[in-house]
C-alpha cells in the first residue's frame, strides 16, 4: 500500500476538518529497527530503535510540522515563523514551501549545524541569526506571532504535538504491543510530551491495555528539567537539545510522573560515545542529540536499572547527516593515504 503521510493515515486521531489541506512529503512510517548487538550490552529482552531520521527532512519534526503548516494554511496565514536550533527550521521551511507559504526562521547565531541551516536556506526560508541563544530567539518569535498575522510553528503550537504523537501509534503498531520503556532525548520537551499524549489516547480508546514508562535524557550542560530551573547559558555538543528553558516543561514533567518514568542527564562524552556505538555496531548514523536516548539507556544499564525481560524502544530523532562535522571530528586520523597501487593496498590490508 502506498504510504499517504500522517494526515491521511492517522486522520481519526488528528484535529482535521474538511477544509484542512492534506499536504504531505510522505512523513511518518519510519522504521523500528531491532538491535543487533546493543541489546546484549543493555541486558534486555528486546531493544528497538525508532529511527525518525528517515523522515523527509531528516528528523521527527516533520510529523508535527505537517499538521501545523496545514492548519496555518487552513486559517489563511501567508507567513509562518519559528525559532530553531536547526531541525525545526529545516522542517518548517520545507513544509511551508510545499503549502505555498513564506517561512521566517530565527536561529541562535553560530549555534546551528550547517547541515540543518543549509536545508532552511535551500527551501527558501528567510533566516535571521539572533545574537543570543534559542530561548531569546523564541521570545522574539512569540511576541511577533501574537501581535502580527504570522503563524507560530514552534512546539508551543498545539498542532505540532498532535502530529508528533503519531510516532507512538507507529511504535505500538510496528512492535505489535507496548514497550516497557520508551527512551528519548529531551530538549524543548515537545516530543516526550507528544509521545505520552499518543500513548494515553490509545489507552483511552482501548487500543492498548498498558502504558510504557517514559525515560527522558537531557545533555548535562543543558538539563533544566533535571536541575528544576532554567539554564541561562546551555552548552552541549548536541545542538538540537541545547535549550535552557523548554517550552513544554510541564508536559515533560507530567509524562515522567504519570508514567512513573524519569528524566536524567547524560554527558557530552556519553552522547558522542553512543553516537559512535550506534554507527559501528548497529549501522545507524544519527546526529548527536539523537544518541542521547541510547546514551541514557546504556547508562541505566550500567546502574543495573533493567531486570532482563523488558522491551525498550529508543527514539532516534535526527539523521547523522544533519551534523557531519561532529562525526568527522570523532574520526580524525582514520583516513590513511595510499598510492594508486594494488600492491600497496594489499600490503596495508594484510591480504
Amino acid at each position: 500500500m502506498r504510504w499517504p503521510g500522517i494526515l491521511e493515515y492517522f486522520a481519526d486521531y488528528l484535529p482535521l476538518t474538511k477544509k484542512t489541506p492534506l499536504i504531505t512529503l510522505h512523513e511518518g512510517n519510519t522504521p523500528l529497527i531491532p538491535s543487533s548487538r546493543l541489546r546484549q550490552k543493555v541486558g534486555v529482552k528486546g531493544l528497538f530503535f525508532k529511527f525518525e531520521g528517515m523522515n523527509p527532512t531528516g528528523s521527527f519534526k516533520d510529523r508535527g510540522m505537517v499538521v501545523a503548516i496545514a492548519k496555518a494554511k487552513e486559517d489563511g496565514k501567508e507567513i509562518v515563523m519559528c525559532a530553531s536550533t536547526g531541525n525545526t527550521s529545516a522542517s518548517a521551511a520545507a513544509y511551508a514551501r510545499k503549502a505555498g507559504l513564506n517561512c521566517v526562521v530565527l536561529i541562535p547565531q553560530g549555534k546551528i549545524a550547517l547541515g540543518k541551516l543549509s536545508q532552511a536556506l535551500m527551501h527558501g526560508a528567510q533566516v535571521l541569526a539572533v545574537q543570543g541563544n534559542f530561548d531569546q530567539a523564541l521570545e522574539v518569535v512569540r511576541f511577533i506571532t501574537s501581535h502580527y498575522p504570522v503563524a507560530l510553528v514552534n512546539s508551543l503550537n498545539p498542532y505540532r504535538l498532535e502530529g508528533q504523537k503519531t510516532a507512538s501509534f507507529e511504535v505500538v503498531e510496528w512492535l505489535g504491543g507496548v514497550p516497557d520503556f520508551l527512551a528519548l532525548p529531551v530538549g524543548n520537551a515537545g516530543n516526550i510530551t507528544a509521545y505520552w499524549k499518543g500513548f494515553k489516547e490509545l489507552y483511552t480508546r482501548k487500543k492498548i491495555t498498558s502504558l510504557p514508562k517514559m525515560l527522558g535524557f537531557q545533555a548535562a550542560g543543558a538539563c533544566p528539567l533535571v536541575l528544576g530551573k532554567p539554564v541561562a547559558n546551555p552548552q552541549t555538543v548536541a545542538t538540537a537539545i541545547r535549550i535552557g528553558n523548554p517550552a513544554s516543561w510541564q508536559g515533560a514533567i507530567a509524562a515522567k510522573e504519570e508514567s512513573q518514568g524519569l528524566i536524567e542527564a547524560v554527558t557530552d562524552e556519553e552522547i558522542l560515545q553512543a553516537q559512535k556505538i550506534l554507527a559501528e555496531e548497529e549501522g545507524i548514523f544519527v546526529e548527536p542529540a539523537s544518541a542521547a536516548s541510547v546514551a541514557g539507556v546504556l547508562k541505566k544499564a550500567r546502574e543495573a536499572f533493567f531486570r532482563g525481560m523488558e522491551t525498550v524502544v529508543c527514539v532516534l530523532t535526527g539523521h547523522g547527516l544533519k551534523d557531519p562535522d561532529i562525526a568527522m571530528k570523532q574520526c580524525e586520523g582514520s583516513i590513511e593515504e595510499v598510492a594508486p597501487s594494488v600492491e600497496e593496498v594489499v600490503k596495508i590490508l594484510g591480504l
